[in-house]
């Protein structure tokens, strides 16, 4: 199912003076504290890093989500953020 609104849904990013986030398009909220939030997109995984860091607006029936606080970066990636290793990866980890 993530993988069918992958291709269909809409992925939009808005941001406001790096203290505001408005992020359409979002399948799942895989984690989050004050200073990074993961999450999946419909164009793969997004992860933002800053400092205070909060989910003001969270709906995923709709895939909005909205995020305050003192943005450092936004980073997307294909892949995950380096959770999922392959065996070897974990073993000399």
């Amino acid at each position: 199912m993530a993988e069918e609104k992958r291709k269909t849904g809409r992925h939009t990013l808005h941001m406001e003076e790096r203290e505001k986030v408005r992020i359409g398009g979002v399948l799942e909220v895989l984690s989050f504290d004050e200073e990074s939030i993961m999450m999946e997109t419909t164009c793969g995984m997004l992860m933002l890093k800053g400092a205070g860091l909060h989910i003001g607006k969270l709906d995923l029936d709709s895939g909005d989500v909205t995020v305050d606080g003192s943005i450092d970066s936004i980073t997307y990636s294909d892949g995950g953020f380096g959770e999922k290793h392959s065996i070897l990866g974990r073993l000399f980890r």
